[in-house]
């Protein structure tokens, strides 16, 4: 009897999963399923009674010669090896007669391997893994802890990459296939209609906190990994990282092992940041996953709305049709058939065109047959009013035209007030140079409507280690060049609503639409305080507030 098959020919036809297309390939996984089970109890000689007794009761052959066969077939694919079983031989017919034990082979094992990895993906649904973020987050911030010692630990770094890695790739992994069956979920492949009805709510308020987590745990992410990337504390953070995973390397090897670990490292990090940070012209992975989660409610409604529609009965113009051809069929004769038709389409003659007693008389006269093909009948001549608004031409005096020179004055009176009033505006929000944002005084309600929609288009432009930021409004009538403090001071923005606060920031205000030195002197604002030199460490406070 062949014994285990060699490494080169299993890679080159892939003898092992011959047992998947063959007839009585439940058993061979069945059997197959007895070894894995017997491997994990330590147990690596099997024989074909043991097997027999492993086997599923409802669905096993009717003597133990069924599996003997499959075994011996197991054994010439590669999957298992036989030796010869002397165990038990007890007589000279015992040592003569064919008695073999059989155990995994090294193929054997890694097509089950394989075969449990393919069962594992097909099932599995996924799933969007907020505690994963939370988790990632935790990470990050060790190893800002780790980067800022002199001398990083080289056990820890490698500990929290790990983790952060590890964490990384089941939350990638598991929202990718979440979103495969969410596809699926909506595209009702694989769900009952009352299941899903049932399972829409929850999945709805799964996606909506999913949706808040990644919003803000995401950009916290981004963050964090700008300021390990700022402060160029990644690179060595990995080489501690590569250098420990190949600290067990034969000498010969240690470099490239090192290397080679290093590679790997970097890529996983790419990795992460490509997923949580956009870069120039793409978007990350994190937003398109937030975009897609969004997107998947309105569609999981419009399937709700579609099966509301399906069981509530709702008709349907191909419905329709089937229902009128079997009124057609239920019909009794002809006459009631030519009935059916004019009532369904509307084939009846005109009543609405109107009759005077001389086209009576004269039809009297000479009456036209009902069988005369329209194209021969003589022509009734329509009003062109008639047959474009269905009624006949207004008799008497035109309208009179309406004067609207009064609507056009005060549209013109409302459009000058708004002008004087953006006006304004845009002189109150010029600072004529960098000034601070807590200097800015308190705002009316238009300037400070327009200060926010500037502030806005500043803010878009912000990334993670910006510190600078130039924008123009919508309108390219007015500039704003915002600036960040590193002090921590806190700026308030006073208005007749309510007082807005926030970090402070030097802020810059240029009119576009006034020429240089128009407007400058005539702003009605506090004049700005002298302006540090970069580097300094505080600004000037009026003397109320040291």
């Amino acid at each position: 009897m062949s014994s285990e098959i060699s490494p080169a020919a299993a890679s080159a036809d892939y003898a092992p999963f011959t047992h998947l297309t063959v007839p009585n390939a439940p058993l061979y996984r069945q059997v197959m399923r007895a070894f894995l089970a017997a491997k994990e109890r330590f147990a690596v000689h099997l024989r074909p009674e043991d097997v027999y007794a492993a086997l599923d009761a409802g669905s096993r052959p009717a003597d133990v010669e069924a599996v003997t066969l499959a075994l011996d077939k197991l054994v010439g694919w590669g999957n298992l090896r036989a030796d010869p079983d002397h165990a038990h031989v007890t007589t000279v017919e015992d040592w003569y007669r064919r008695r073999f034990i059989y155990q995994l082979t090294r193929a054997g094992e890694a097509a089950e391997a394989a075969l449990g990895t393919y069962d594992e993906v097909l099932g599995r649904r996924g799933e969007l893994q907020a505690v994963a973020l939370h988790d990632i987050v935790t990470q990050l911030r060790a190893l800002l802890v780790i980067a800022a010692e002199d001398e990083p630990d080289p056990a820890k770094t490698y500990v929290a990459l790990s983790v952060l890695t590890a964490r990384f790739t089941d939350l990638a992994d598991n929202a990718r296939a979440f979103m495969g069956s969410l596809q699926r979920t909506i595209d009702l492949h694989d769900i009952e209609v009352e299941a899903f009805l049932a399972y829409k709510d929850r999945l709805i308020q799964y996606l909506e906190r999913f949706i808040q987590d990644l919003i803000t745990l995401g950009g916290r992410i981004a963050l964090l990994i700008g300021e390990l990337e700022q402060q160029k504390r990644v690179g060595p953070l990995l080489r501690l990282a590569a250098a420990r995973e190949a600290a067990d390397a034969s000498p010969e090897e240690a470099e490239r092992a090192e290397a080679v670990a290093y590679e790997r490292w970097a890529a996983r990090w790419s990795g992460l940041a490509d997923w949580f940070v956009s870069g120039e012209g793409r978007e990350s992975q994190a937003r398109l996953l937030r975009g897609r989660a969004l997107g998947s409610i309105p569609q999981l409604l419009a399937v709700v709305r579609q099966l509301n529609e399906r069981r509530s009965g709702r008709s349907d113009r191909s419905a329709d049709f089937r229902t009128l051809a079997r009124w057609f069929a239920q019909a009794p004769d002809d006459e009631a058939r030519h009935r059916l038709w004019r009532v369904a389409f509307g084939l009846h003659p005109s009543r609405h065109l109107t009759v005077d007693a001389d086209t009576l008389a004269d039809r009297t006269a000479s009456p036209e047959p009902a069988s005369t093909p329209w194209g021969a009948a003589r022509p009734l001549r329509i009003s062109p009013q008639l047959r474009r608004t269905g009624s006949y031409e207004r008799r008497g005096k035109p309208r009179r035209v309406a004067d609207r020179g009064e609507a056009k004055r005060r549209l013109a009176e409302i459009a000058a007030r708004q002008t004087e009033e953006t006006r304004r505006a845009r002189d109150r929000l010029v600072t004529g140079g960098p000034v601070l944002l807590s200097r800015l005084g308190e705002l009316d309600p238009l300037a400070f409507q327009l200060f926010l929609r500037l502030l806005g288009d500043a803010l878009a432009g912000w990334r993670p280690g910006t510190t600078t930021t130039v924008a123009t409004s919508g309108d390219g009538s007015m500039e704003i060049r915002l600036t960040a403090l590193d002090d921590g001071s806190t700026a308030e923005v006073r208005t007749p609503e309510g007082v807005f606060r926030g970090p402070d920031h030097l802020i810059d205000i240029v009119d576009l639409t006034a020429r240089y030195g128009d407007r400058g002197a005539s702003v009605p604002v506090p004049p700005p305080e002298p302006v540090p030199a970069p580097g300094a460490d505080t600004y000037p406070r009026p003397a109320e507030d040291r």
